[in-house]
């Protein structure tokens, strides 16, 4: 009798590994093999939330941790499924397929968190299918039983990979939207491990019981009823409470917009290609900046970051789209910064060029496209309280223009001049926007 999709899910894993979360993760031995490679073993020298560990000491977990837990979420997430009529349109290889882009999703990640995201660069995703399509992930993925090119297609969205367009290929969808939707793996694994490394309450998740009422749809993946109405809402208000807790905190906007701000003069002025930044982890990622900035542009913003001499919060004021659209390109921004540094000297207030930065958070989606089939509609048209709405004023809050400066210029001032810098600083931002023309 030949195999199953429900027994590629429940035999042969063997091999188990202790998690924090999860407690024991069992894999099979070809799949054990993956996390010993060299690509996987990068992700141990990742933190999962980069700076975080500055205001939360505890959040030193890593993409690794991370990406055992989505397989392991993954794999019961499937198994779940298969039972409840999902193996009428799935395959072995097709599984094994699915097992290997859970556990590899992260392979192509940038260091240092999403410092990078908004610079001209390959994405992660693409990136992550580029390795996953060469040794030796290539021939390890092939052993597990797995075909490479279905893996990589499933993590990168965009890429039409041999034979594996998305043209009427209905597993390949249905893998997709269980690896990137409103209760996919990746979320239930980073906002319960995040929080849980943070000490916040905010993160954590019902995990079982969402498990447990989700049902498998062919084209959407995955259909709800009304009874995960509330875990949805849950998992909603987490991700906007982690966000503005843990993931946009001043302090890791500070580090993350020096880190950016650094890495665009580079790419710009070409001491650095693009090429060098990918597969670096977090050490070599700063020992590329450091050098670079020491040889080549005097620019003193990696080594203050290493040290944790973080810029300071100077000024805030809300992002309203039809006022400063001109700042979401991120190359954008250094004209704004020089704008708003001449007026501040105007004032008397000496500032180098990079004393002041003009922050902006990257695009974050809070997705509710679940179907609830008892109520015949879609998550946002549902008796849910977190209606279109609602979910776009919670986005509107977390939409913060920050300017960060020197503390240098702070620590040389006397008290009452660094109040009227702040005070200069306030008025110019919220009496004028000529500091953005």
């Amino acid at each position: 009798m030949g195999e199953t999709v429900l027994s590629v899910l429940t035999e042969r894993f063997t091999d188990p590994v202790r998690d924090v979360l999860w407690g024991h993760i069992f894999f099979t031995p070809e799949l054990a093999d993956l996390t010993a490679s060299p690509p996987f073993m990068r992700l141990h020298r990742i933190l999962q939330l980069g700076p975080v560990f500055r205001v939360y000491p505890g959040a030193t977990h890593t993409r690794a941790s991370h990406s055992i837990g989505v397989y392991h979420l993954g794999k019961r997430l499937l198994q779940n499924l298969a039972e409840r009529g999902a193996d009428q349109w799935l395959s072995p290889r097709g599984v094994r397929s699915f097992l290997c882009a859970c556990l590899l999703h992260d392979l192509g990640h940038f260091p240092y968190t999403h410092s990078l995201k908004e610079l001209p660069l390959r994405s992660h995703e693409e990136l992550t299918g580029s390795i996953i399509l060469k040794d030796p992930v290539k021939s390890l993925v092939g052993k597990t039983g797995a075909d490479p090119e279905f893996t990589a297609a499933i993590v990168d969205t965009e890429s039409i990979s041999g034979t594996h367009s998305t043209d009427g290929n209905t597993e390949l969808l249905f893998y997709r939207k269980l690896l990137s939707g409103c209760l996919d793996p990746d979320k239930l694994d980073y906002l319960n491990r995040d929080a849980r490394y943070c000490g916040v309450p905010y993160g954590v998740q019902d995990v079982d019981f969402i498990l447990s009422r989700l049902m498998p749809h062919i084209s959407r993946g995955t259909d709800i009823d009304s009874r995960l109405i509330p875990n949805v809402e849950a998992l909603l208000f987490s991700k906007y409470l982690m966000y503005r807790t843990v993931y946009w905190h001043r302090q890791v906007r500070s580090a993350t917009a020096m880190i950016k701000k650094i890495l665009l003069e580079h790419l710009e002025l070409e001491t650095i290609h693009s090429e060098e930044l990918y597969n670096l982890d977090d050490q070599s990622l700063f020992s590329l900046l450091r050098e670079r900035s020491c040889a080549q542009t005097g620019n003193e913003l990696p080594q203050a970051v290493w040290e944790g001499k973080l810029y300071i919060c100077a000024g805030e004021i809300p992002f309203i789209r039809d006022k400063h659209a001109a700042l979401l390109p991120v190359a954008s921004r250094s004209h704004a910064e020089e704008k708003l540094a001449g007026q501040l000297r105007a004032s008397g207030i000496q500032l180098r060029a990079d004393d002041l930065i003009i922050d902006m958070p990257e695009p974050a989606s809070f997705e509710t496209g679940l179907y609830v089939t008892d109520e015949e509609c879609f998550f946002a048209g549902s008796s849910s309280a977190f209606n279109g709405e609602m979910v776009n004023s919670l986005i509107k809050t977390l939409y913060t223009i920050r300017i960060f400066m020197n503390p240098d210029i702070v620590e040389k001032a006397k008290i009452p001049a660094e109040l009227k810098t702040f005070a200069r600083l306030h008025d110019i931002l919220n009496s004028s926007d000529s500091w953005l023309q």
